[in-house]
């Protein structure tokens, strides 16, 4: 198994490192959708972050990793397993991360039925897809514009719901779903359907390095990973004990994180200024400040929490405006300025 570069030694792209961070913490704010230049650590912070959470506690033989105490979604093997006995049995196994790679089928997405078993047993069973390897983990698509248009429509409805609903050869079969989306793309390749590009809660710009010593660091921490990984993850060990620990604690601070009604109207007022369609902008700024919040060990939202995440919260649900040519990044910065000095 291949090991992971360390999160706390990825160089700079600080606005990334943020995004994951927040909705590892609150999996509720959608996921990130990371543009940008190939080469810049995309799939590397998705694995080094994964590599570095909690293991998750999940019901042994559950083919979907379903945790023993989440009734609401509780998959059929495990509702059927806690008729038989009193107490499920549980055991510790790392976050997952599924890729989801350009040209997959529809069958290897959602699952399909078990050719094996029912030519040799006459059973038609559920092979489980890539949908089902990725719950209570992160699926992550790189390239995601460019992904073909039916499995676009399929994302769009398990990322809606958590669940995924299968329909083959006289097999019904419903399993949770529920995974931080993350997806990769160049802008230049290719723009993302607008449906499936409201789904990402947040969205972050990555670019090369430009100034010397960043790109030094970077080639001379990857090259010293790649000569002796075991000894550059022991060098970074600490600091990524303290990432952990501090998702760990905002996760458990997130539930009595408040969100005061003077900043609920500030984040109106941002997305009101800025012409955002639906109210899928105010929710995902509030959840996405409220993590970043638990992050910083505050007991409530504050406006400094806020504009920490608005940009990457709402620069992709901006429109287009043929009289204003600069980055919808830069306009929604604009719009906080103007709106928090007012």
């Amino acid at each position: 198994m291949a090991v992971a570069f360390p999160f706390s030694a990825i160089v700079g792209q600080e606005e990334m490192k943020l995004a994951m961070l927040v909705s590892t913490v609150d999996p509720g704010v959608g996921g990130v959708l990371v543009f940008g230049d190939r080469g810049t650590g995309k799939s590397t912070a998705v694995r080094a972050l994964a590599a570095i959470l909690p293991k998750m506690t999940a019901v042994v033989g559950c083919p979907y990793a379903c945790a023993p105490d989440d009734t609401r979604s509780r998959c059929e093997f495990c509702s059927q397993l806690k008729k038989q006995q009193a107490r499920l049995k549980t055991h510790l196994i790392p976050v997952p991360v599924i890729d989801l790679p350009l040209g997959v089928t529809e069958d290897r997405v959602v699952g399909a039925l078990d050719l094996e078993r029912a030519l040799s047993a006459g059973v038609k069973a559920f092979e489980p897809g890539l949908l089902a390897r990725a719950n209570r983990g992160f699926l992550y698509i790189d390239e995601v514009n460019l992904l073909e248009d039916h499995i676009v429509d399929l994302l769009i409805d398990v990322a809606a719901s958590g669940e995924n609903v299968v329909e083959r050869e006289g097999l019904s079969v419903q399993h949770p779903a529920r995974f931080v989306l993350v997806g990769s793309g160049n802008p230049e390749e290719g723009e993302l359907r607008p449906q499936l590009l409201d789904r990402f809660g947040l969205s972050v710009d990555v670019k090369t390095p430009q100034d010397l010593g960043s790109r030094i660091e970077v080639v001379k921490r990857r090259d010293a990973f790649e000569r002796d990984p075991q000894a550059f993850i022991e060098q970074w060990k600490k600091e990524d004990n303290k990432i952990r620990r501090k998702i760990a604690a905002a996760r458990e601070r997130l539930e009595f994180t408040s969100v005061p009604d003077a900043v609920l109207e500030r984040a109106a007022a941002l997305c009101m200024k800025l012409g955002t369609d639906g109210l899928r902008g105010e929710l995902t700024l509030m959840r996405a400040a409220r993590a970043y919040a638990a992050v910083q060990g505050a007991k409530e939202v504050m406006s400094t929490h806020l504009k920490a995440v608005a940009t990457m919260a709402l620069r992709h649900r901006l429109r287009r405006n043929p009289l204003d040519d600069t980055g919808s990044g830069v306009r929604v910065e604009r719009a906080i300025t103007e709106l928090f000095s007012a």
